[in-house]
């Protein structure tokens, strides 16, 4: 798949500014197997690399001149200029991405006394989007990358540089500040720092990341439900606007520093519905935390428990399902029966589930899958099998 990406954005950058490439990155995508919404406050999460990636074409520039063709939205082209602020383009909103991050980045390295340079960029994917596996910050955390490398900021030999973690730092400033998405640290974080094999067990305050290796004879299965979702919404925004006016309620910094004892015990005064979505960030750390010791273990049974409570409280208490993905999930968990699990991933209201389940099984549940379930407008669901992917990095 990689090596048609990087044909693909050499083609467009030929093609547009009329060169080959320096140098190719990539980023991929994620799946998160449990941990939802834990991110933004300061919990943990359990996401894995995916084997669908950006990848970007670069090609240095003497000037100061940023062009960026996106071969999946119709060859089209953007420019700007590092010296002059960097706003908001008018109509193309995958620009923003770009634009952001390279804004982001800038400020980042002024403190360090280095600056960027142009270069001419060309961009393609294969990470779906508006399915919740982070199309968005695959694509932000690859142009972080890719002036990474084109300008060696890997801050070997006693230089300045910028770390995995600081690409993610960046990316979700970005996508924070300029796309105007208020997501957490979750998705740039794996996408910079995935490990081939394994998932990461994610401190979300720390930033910390512990390696969880899947089990060599363990596969994770991604369904699409072909419901479209969209995080630009304010659903997104008002859960963690709730998540905070919780944090408050309870007087800590954010809902990590909230156990199940303290929830019920100082609940008093707090509003029904933001308690609820409080519950659910409680139980879902603990959950979270559980899972990665059942997944080192090789324990499916206690790992599918844990994934079925983690979606009965995104159902219930958080409220970001969609009745085909509920029943998505149930086809998927009776299918797997208690050799796995599945639930919901991603930030809710459609997009996709996720099923960890033996290799094994693969083609019998997918069978199951594709059999009985249909979306509201009829379509069939997309099923891919991924394995743990590494994140940024050369497009090899």
């Amino acid at each position: 798949m990689t090596d048609t990406l990087k044909a693909r954005t050499a083609d467009a950058l030929q093609s547009a500014f009329g060169h080959a490439p320096d140098l190719w990155v990539q980023a991929p995508g994620r799946v998160n197997l449990i941990g939802e919404h834990t991110d933004y406050n300061d919990g943990f999460v359990l996401p894995c690399g995916i084997d669908y990636r950006t990848v970007i074409a670069v090609k240095a520039r003497d000037d100061r001149q940023v062009r960026v063709v996106a071969a999946d939205y119709g060859h089209g082209t953007d420019t700007f200029d590092l010296d002059a602020p960097i706003a908001p383009h008018p109509d193309l909103q995958w620009a923003n991405y770009v634009r952001g991050t390279v804004k982001m980045l800038a400020e980042h390295l002024a403190p360090l006394g280095l600056s960027l340079r142009g270069a001419d960029l060309a961009i393609a994917g294969n990470v779906p989007q508006g399915a919740g596996l982070s199309s968005s910050a695959s694509l932000e955390v690859a142009v972080g990358q890719a002036f990474k490398a084109m300008l060696g900021l890997d801050g070997q030999g006693g230089r300045a540089g910028v770390t995995q973690t600081d690409l993610a730092l960046i990316a979700q400033r970005a996508e924070n500040r300029f796309v105007g998405v208020n997501c957490g640290i979750m998705d740039q974080l794996i996408s910079a720092r995935a490990e081939a094999g394994h998932a990461l067990l994610i401190d979300c305050r720390s930033l910390g990341a512990q390696p969880v290796h899947l089990p060599e004879a363990v596969a994770v299965m991604i369904v699409h439900s072909r419901v479209k979702r969209g995080l630009v919404g304010s659903e997104y925004n008002t859960r963690r606007a709730q998540c905070e006016a919780a944090a408050r309620h309870y007087g800590v910094p954010a809902l990590r520093d909230v156990d199940t004892a303290r929830l019920e015990r100082d609940r008093g005064g707090l509003d029904e519905v933001v308690y609820r979505r409080a519950r659910h960030i409680v139980t879902e750390n603990a959950r979270t935390v559980d899972a990665a010791e059942a997944l080192a273990a090789g324990d499916l049974v206690r790992l599918g428990e844990l994934m079925a409570a983690s979606h009965a409280s995104m159902r219930d208490d958080f409220e970001i399902t969609h009745p085909a993905i509920d029943r998505l999930v149930d086809i998927a968990q009776e299918a797997v029966g208690h050799e796995g699990g599945a639930r919901m991933t991603g930030g809710g209201f459609g997009g996709c589930i996720v099923v960890v389940l033996p290799d094994a099984r693969i083609a019998e549940v997918q069978a199951a899958i594709e059999a009985a379930y249909r979306s509201p407008d009829g379509e069939p669901p997309t099923i891919w099998v991924s394995h743990a992917a590494s994140g940024a990095g050369p497009a090899s």
